[in-house]
């Protein structure tokens, strides 16, 4: 389906792709609180070739662009400019500047996914089945306006002992 037959909407899906505990954390002192290589390879291989939104502080938290990818840097500085990323002061900006993507992800932090929320088609939801410390956390979101098309259940010994689901969710 073409963007004209959508009605002019933009072309690409708008996900939002994170990983989560059971009380919602998503990261302690700019941090994730775990290590998970699965979902790291997750991660990469659901974003390769598309654009990733993300604010400031989680750009800081990464330190680089990834590679195969384009990365959106959303800050209220308008005078802030990092090599190799695209710069947008809100979230509709950003947006814009990833035209003609077919899907397009919001990576974090808690701000952005909660202006996103509203706009997403997909949520790709990392569940780590335990609650952990932290500081930061996904906002809520009313399960009512979502359905269920995938989940993995998922387990690991190393680097931490861990039980989570790989959920796909997709709006109704």
């Amino acid at each position: 389906m073409t963007s004209n037959e959508r009605g002019g909407k933009m072309k690409g899906k708008l996900a939002i792709i994170v990983a989560m505990a059971r009380n919602r954390t998503i990261g302690i002192n700019n941090t994730l609180p775990w290590r998970i290589p699965a979902d790291l390879k997750r991660f990469k291989s659901l974003t390769m070739g598309h654009h990733l939104i993300m604010g400031r502080k989680t750009f800081d938290s990464i330190g680089k662009p990834l590679p195969g990818r384009t990365t959106v840097v959303v800050t209220r500085n308008d005078t802030l400019k990092i090599e190799g990323c695209i710069m947008a002061y809100s979230l509709e900006e950003a947006i814009k500047a990833c035209a003609g993507d077919d899907e397009i992800f919001i990576v974090g932090g808690a701000e952005l996914y909660a202006l996103a929320m509203p706009l997403v088609d997909t949520i790709y939801l990392t569940k780590i089945r335990q609650d952990v410390a932290g500081d930061t956390h996904f906002p809520e979101f009313d399960k009512k306006q979502w359905q269920e098309l995938a989940r993995e259940q998922c387990s690991q010994e190393t680097p931490q002992a861990l039980e989570y689901n790989f959920i796909t969710y997709g709006r109704k």
